[in-house]
């Protein structure tokens, strides 16, 4: 079974930057299509972007232009480089599976303050 790990929060001023980091476990990281998920306080969690195994991206309008998403593959590891941050962006960060989700990580927390 896959484990993610997600790391590389924190708090940070509006216009300021953070790269997030979703460490997997398993043979089939570099096959699968993987995404970063967002869940801000009483509202249900959205995905921001995905990147297929050959590095297709695709992002929400909200954070399009300022997110990037990157993956390598022989790391097992997935990077949300997020700039120009805002205080709509605070949030617990998630990565996942978007075509098969599995058991989910423990976030990784970023505060956006103004």
């Amino acid at each position: 079974q896959v484990q993610l790990v997600e790391s590389g929060g924190g708090l940070v001023q509006a216009g300021g930057s953070l790269r997030l980091s979703c460490a997997a476990s398993g043979s089939i990281f570099s096959i699968s299509t993987m995404g970063w998920y967002r869940q801000a306080p009483g509202k249900q969690r959205e995905l921001v972007a995905r990147i297929s195994s050959g590095g297709v991206t695709i992002y929400a309008e909200s954070v399009k232009g300022r997110f990037t998403i990157s993956r390598d593959n022989a790391k097992n590891t997935m990077y949300l480089l997020m700039n120009g941050l805002k205080p709509e962006d605070t949030a617990i960060y998630y990565c996942n599976n978007p075509g098969a989700l599995g058991p989910w990580g423990q976030g990784t927390q970023v505060t956006v303050s103004s």
